[in-house]
């Protein structure tokens, strides 16, 4: 009986070690994120603007990126597959809290959609107002001198009493005064102003700076009244498709013609598209939802860019390569502006 009892203990703690190991090899947290390919989204069912609907065939679609804390087996699966990647925790948030990166991929979005209206309602010749309404802090030096008073999320709207209408109208402001010189923000947080003052810091540059992260603020209203609800995609990076997908129903016209068109890059005001992470993934969310069409932002490359590029390719060359391998039959289209996406749509119906 107790030969039998010694067994049976055995193979009871055997059991629920291999039941651990198993459930500790796939649900088990680890301090690393794994990226892959995300959704690719039809955006008719984020923008709605009153007596302009969507009725077309074919599809504008906003690509992303998933993002989720790595587990053993999740680990291993990303190791095995080139469009899946393991990232730091810092290299994903920046060091910031769940809560920080969350606010700030939100305003990312937010900006990209205001951009992306902008952009779109000026190319249509439709009433449209851009308010500038300052620099929004996105992540403050621990060594700034206002490192415990201003917080992300903040938007600077003085510096020592003089309002600017870009980024770099304070940067310029900044730089030009001296090392130590005690300086007067006036920022708002949750629709209160405030104001602090401090040294201003020496920069990596030898410049004069405050120590922030930041990125234009901007407040655009048009006519007609557009609404546009990204659910919980996040990050600026949907700013070109947003635009197209506005400019397709403000105007009326059918830029798509039954085709099924991807893609990614940040739009500013002017229309420039600028370079986003993740391209390859995209390509890939992107094939999974059968475009045919997939916009990627272009950049001339060079040695210096290439050193820091991810996977030292631009987003042009990479999403190319990417969809050369995976989708041979999706045409990446390089874009510099929105006005190229426009122009190609309209020259291959």
């Amino acid at each position: 009986m107790r030969r039998w009892n010694r067994w049976a203990w055995r193979e009871i703690i055997l059991t629920a070690a291999i039941v651990v190991a198993i459930l500790a090899f796939f649900f088990l947290p680890l301090p690393k994120y794994i990226e892959g390919p995300g959704e690719a989204n039809d955006l008719k069912t984020f923008v709605t603007i009153k007596n302009h609907p969507d009725k077309d065939k074919g599809k504008f679609m906003i690509t992303s990126v998933a993002l989720s804390q790595a587990r053993p087996a999740t680990y291993l699966y990303a190791k095995f597959n080139s469009y899946y990647s393991v990232e730091s925790v810092d290299s994903v948030t920046g060091g910031e809290s769940n809560a920080t990166y969350d606010r700030v991929q939100n305003f990312y979005m937010q900006s990209a959609i205001n951009e992306a209206i902008y952009t779109a309602y000026r190319a249509a010749n439709k009433p449209v107002k851009r308010q500038y309404l300052g620099i929004y802090v996105l992540s403050v030096d621990a060594k700034s001198p206002f490192a415990k008073k201003l917080k992300v999320g903040d938007t600077v709207t003085k510096v020592d009493g003089h309002h600017f209408n870009s980024m770099t109208g304070y940067q310029h402001y900044i730089q030009k005064q001296r090392v130590g010189k005690r300086t007067t923000i006036t920022y708002q947080r949750n629709g209160h102003d405030h104001e602090e003052t401090a040294k201003l810091m020496k920069l990596p540059t030898k410049k004069a700076g405050i120590g922030i992260i930041l990125t234009d603020n901007v407040k655009v209203t048009a006519k007609p009244k557009v609404k546009v609800d990204p659910g919980e995609i996040g990050g600026p990076s949907g700013g070109l498709m947003f635009s197209l997908q506005i400019y397709n129903q403000v105007t009326g016209k059918n830029l798509r013609h039954g085709q099924k068109i991807a893609g990614t890059g940040t739009v500013d005001g002017d229309g420039n598209v600028g370079e986003i992470g993740g391209i390859d993934k995209k390509i890939i969310a992107a094939k999974r939802a059968g475009a045919t069409v997939f916009f990627a932002p272009y950049v001339k490359p060079s040695k210096l860019l290439l050193k820091y590029e991810e996977h030292h390719m631009t987003n042009y060359q990479l999403a190319k390569a990417t969809a050369k391998k995976y989708a041979p039959n999706m045409k990446v289209v390089p874009v510099e502006t929105f006005n190229d996406a426009v122009k190609y749509l309209e020259a291959h119906q």
